[in-house]
């Protein structure tokens, strides 16, 4: 069973949305801030996050923006709920961490159909690395000439030399803070190159970075280049 994280300081709309979460299979969490919600993440890691934006103690920007910090909240599939319907509301959402984003009011079979979307991606995407990590493994075994299945060969990347220092660092699975540290530059200058990386191409959070860059063949370089 999926186990889902509802994050809403509406108690109507959270009590509801658990209702026929839990009708359709899922197991929910409820919490009704980010802090909340973060602390029940840490307790015991859900399958999908689906969260508010503007709440009490710790708003859902907030909320995700600490989540993608840690190394065990890099790749948990998030999805806003929000009555803010800006466009640059929902870049915003996207530019933080966030996988999708529904404007309130919402119909909850939408909801539901972007939850297994997300689930759907995640599923994808961890079979993509288990693969890969088992061809690698592979192609380091035995004597003799077995032939292994060849990776694509990446493309040039059409990034600044500063922001694929940042690329390398994000696909290896490390945080804003730990990149920060390992480049010595600010976490902020690292979610602004992580931004125009994600823009340049054409993705929408570090998950799809991640799955972009085995499905293109970019591994991480042994050695890594000496900081400017």
């Amino acid at each position: 069973m999926k186990r889902i994280l509802l994050v809403d300081d509406d108690i109507t709309l959270r009590t509801a949305l658990i209702r026929y979460l839990q009708n359709r299979g899922y197991s929910v969490q409820e919490a009704s801030s980010g802090a909340e919600g973060l602390a029940l993440f840490e307790q015991n890691p859900p399958d999908v996050i689906v969260s508010d934006v503007v709440m009490p103690e710790m708003d859902g920007l907030e909320f995700c923006r600490r989540l993608r910090a840690s190394r065990s909240g890099q790749l948990v599939p998030f999805i806003f709920l929000s009555s803010r319907k800006d466009v640059d509301d929902r870049v915003q959402g996207h530019q933080i961490g966030a996988d999708d984003y529904l404007v309130k009011p919402f119909e909850p079979k939408e909801l539901v159909a972007k939850i297994e979307a997300q689930l759907e991606r995640s599923r994808r995407m961890h079979s993509e690395i288990i693969r890969l990590m088992q061809q690698s493994v592979g192609s380091v075994a035995p004597a003799g000439p077995v032939p292994q299945p060849s990776l694509p060969t990446p493309q040039p990347l059409p990034l600044t030399p500063a922001e694929e220092k940042v690329f390398w660092e994000v696909i290896q699975g490390f945080t804003n803070k730990q990149i920060g540290d390992r480049l010595f530059v600010s976490p902020r200058t690292v979610q602004t190159h992580l931004s125009n990386i994600l823009s340049k191409l054409h993705l929408e959070s570090r998950s799809q970075l991640i799955r972009y860059a085995f499905e293109r063949g970019y591994r991480p370089p042994i050695e890594k280049p000496e900081v400017e």
